[in-house]
C-alpha cells in the first residue's frame, strides 16, 4: 500500500471512530450519521450481503461486445475546488462546475489549462447543493446555451445561460434564463444531474430533500426523473399528459446515462443497505421508501444491480465500450457494469479502488476514452496535494 493509500486509510478509520462517538441525535433515536443518514453521499452499511448483485430486466438486442479492464493514461487537470459537473465543448474541452464557488472553468482537453468563464448568479451553496450539473443544448453550436441545475435561497432550479466566448474570461456567462424552479431544496439529497437526451429532451434526476413521502407523491418534483422539453415545459410523450415527472420513487438520483440502444440508465444512492443502478422506464415507480435495493414487490421496479453502501455511494454514470461506468464516492472507486443489451452480462467490478480517493463525475471522452473527476474538496474527503483532478482514462 502506498504512503497515500494509508493515508486515505487512516483517515478513514479516524472518520468511522468519530462517527460512533457521536451516538444517536435527538430526533427520537434515528441514528446520528453524518455521512449518509443525513447525508446521501455516504454511510455505514451491514455486512453479509453479496455486492454488485444482479438480476435481469427485459430482454433486448445486445449491444458491441463489453471490454473488460481500464487504466489512468494521464492527470489532466489539478487543484480543482468542489468539482461537481461536467460538459464537453464540441472542441473536446471541458467545462466543470464548482459546487461551492458557484463558478465554472474550461479545461483545455489537451494541456489541462484551467480558465474561469464565470459564476453563475444566485446559487447558494451549502450542505450538498449549490452548482451541480451541467449539459450543452442540443444546438450548442447555434445557440451557444449552457444548461446549469443548481441550488438557490428558494430552491433548486434549471438555468440556461449564453456562453459568449468572445468576452474575457470571468465575463463569459450570460444571465442565467431559468426554465425550471421549484425542484425541493435540502441541505442533503438534491440530486443534480441534467442530460439531454437521444431524443434532445433534458433529464434531470433530482432528490427527495430527506423528506422521503415527496418520492412517491406524483405531484412533487422531489425523488424523481424529469423529462422536459428545452424551455422547461413537460415533453411531449411523457407518463402523464402536463407532467415533468419521468419515473418516481427515487431516493437521490445523480447518475444518468443512455446506452447504444438508448436506454436509460439512473443511478441512485440508497440509504443505510443498497446503491443501485437502475434502467428507467417511463411511469414506472422505483420504490423508494417502500423499497431500498431488490424487494420483489409488486408495483415497484427492482434495481439492475445494487451496492452495499460502503462500495459504492454512486454519483455520475457514462456508458462506453458496452458497459455501464459508475463514479462512487464513499466507495471510493469506478465500478464497470458489463451489459448485453437491457441485462448485465457479468458481475460488477471495481478500479483504482483507493488511489484516487472519492469519484464525482464520469463522462466518455468519445471512443475508448473517459474523464474522471475526484471529489475530496467537498468536505467529505481528505484533500491532498493536488486534488481535486481530472483523470484521463482508456478502455481496454
Amino acid at each position: 500500500m502506498s504512503t497515500v493509500q494509508r493515508a486515505r486509510v487512516t483517515a478513514g478509520l479516524a472518520a468511522v471512530v468519530a462517527l460512533l462517538a457521536t451516538g444517536c441525535s435527538s430526533d427520537g433515536g434515528k441514528p446520528s450519521t453524518p455521512w449518509r443518514g443525513a447525508s446521501s453521499e455516504a454511510a455505514p452499511a451491514p455486512s453479509g450481503t453479496p455486492s454488485g448483485s444482479a438480476s435481469p430486466t427485459a430482454s433486448a438486442p445486445s449491444g458491441p461486445p463489453a471490454k473488460g479492464s481500464v487504466k489512468v493514461v494521464s492527470t489532466l487537470a489539478e487543484g480543482l475546488k468542489s468539482p461537481w459537473g461536467v460538459a464537453a465543448l464540441p472542441d473536446g474541452d471541458l467545462l466543470v462546475s464548482s459546487r461551492d464557488a458557484g463558478t465554472i472553468t474550461r479545461v483545455d482537453a489537451e494541456s489541462g489549462k484551467k480558465t474561469e468563464i464565470g459564476a453563475v448568479p444566485g446559487v447558494s451553496p451549502g450542505g450538498e447543493g449549490g452548482l451541480l450539473g451541467l449539459a450543452l443544448s442540443p444546438s450548442f453550436a447555434s445557440d451557444r446555451q449552457l444548461y446549469a441545475y443548481f441550488t438557490t435561497e428558494s430552491d433548486n432550479r434549471i438555468a440556461r445561460l449564453l456562453f459568449d466566448e468572445r468576452k474575457q474570461p470571468g465575463k463569459q456567462l450570460g444571465a442565467p434564463d431559468t426554465v425550471l424552479r421549484d425542484i425541493p431544496k435540502g441541505s442533503v439529497h438534491n440530486g443534480g444531474r441534467i442530460a439531454f437526451g437521444p431524443d434532445k429532451m433534458l433529464y434531470a434526476g433530482t432528490g427527495e430533500i430527506g423528506e422521503t413521502g415527496l418520492a412517491q407523491d406524483p405531484k412533487s418534483l422531489g425523488g424523481k426523473i424529469l423529462r422536459m422539453t428545452p424551455d422547461g415545459q413537460p415533453a411531449p410523450g411523457n407518463p402523464e399528459r402536463g407532467s415533468l415527472v419521468y419515473s418516481l420513487g427515487h431516493r437521490n438520483v445523480q447518475g444518468l446515462a443512455w446506452d447504444s440502444g438508448n436506454r436509460l440508465w439512473a443511478a441512485e444512492f440508497g440509504q443505510n443497505t443498497w446503491d443501485e443502478l437502475n434502467l428507467i422506464e417511463p411511469g414506472k415507480n422505483y420504490g423508494w421508501p417502500k423499497v431500498e435495493g431488490k424487494g420483489g414487490k409488486p408495483g415497484f421496479v427492482d434495481p439492475v444491480a445494487q451496492w452495499r453502501t460502503e462500495e459504492a455511494s454512486p454519483s455520475g454514470i457514462a456508458y462506453a465500450e458496452g458497459s455501464i461506468w459508475m463514479a462512487g464516492l464513499r466507495g471510493e472507486r469506478l465500478w464497470r457494469i458489463p451489459l448485453a443489451g437491457a441485462e448485465p452480462s457479468a458481475a460488477p467490478q471495481p478500479f483504482l479502488e483507493e488511489k484516487y480517493g472519492r469519484f464525482r463525475t464520469v463522462l466518455s471522452a468519445g471512443g475508448s476514452k473517459l474523464w474522471l473527476v475526484t471529489s475530496e474538496t467537498d468536505t467529505r474527503g481528505t484533500p491532498e496535494a493536488g486534488d481535486d483532478r481530472i483523470l484521463q482514462l482508456e478502455v481496454t
